[in-house]
C-alpha cells in the first residue's frame, strides 16, 4: 500500500484513506465514506426498472460529463464485496451511453441488514 502525504492548512486535524491500486476500497475501512472509481458492471443496481429516466437529463449530463467530467460521485453501499447503486441513476445511465468503463462512487459500507432496509 502506498503512502500519501497532503500538505493541508492547520484547520484540517487528521483524516486517513485507504484503497487499493485495483479500484475496489478496503475491507478494513474505518469510518465515513470514501470517493472510488468502480467499474459500472461491478455496481448492482437492484431498483432500475421501478421507473424511466428523463431522457433529456440523461442527454444533457451526457454533454455535462463529456465536458467537465462527473461533478457528484454516485452513492454506492458495499456489503460483503458486492457494490449497491440506489441512487445516480441519470448519473449512471449518462456513463453507460458514453461508453464508460467506470463510474466515481463515493462507498459506505453496510450489513445485511441495510441492504434489506434499502430494498424495501
Amino acid at each position: 500500500m502506498a503512502s500519501f502525504y497532503i500538505q493541508a492548512p492547520s484547520i484540517v486535524k487528521s483524516f486517513a484513506l485507504s484503497a487499493s491500486f485495483n479500484g475496489t476500497p478496503s475491507t478494513t475501512q474505518q469510518g465515513g465514506p470514501i470517493v472510488l472509481e468502480l467499474p459500472l458492471d461491478k455496481i448492482r443496481r437492484p431498483l432500475m426498472r421501478t421507473r424511466a429516466n428523463d431522457p433529456q437529463k440523461v442527454k444533457e449530463l451526457m454533454d455535462s460529463i463529456q465536458e467537465i467530467g462527473l461533478q457528484v460521485p454516485i452513492d454506492v453501499l458495499e456489503v460483503d464485496g458486492a457494490y449497491y447503486g440506489f441512487s445516480g441513476c441519470h448519473r449512471y445511465e449518462a456513463h453507460q451511453r458514453l461508453g464508460l468503463p467506470t463510474i466515481r462512487c463515493k462507498i459506505r459500507r453496510g450489513t445485511k441488514d441495510t441492504l434489506r432496509h434499502h430494498l424495501r
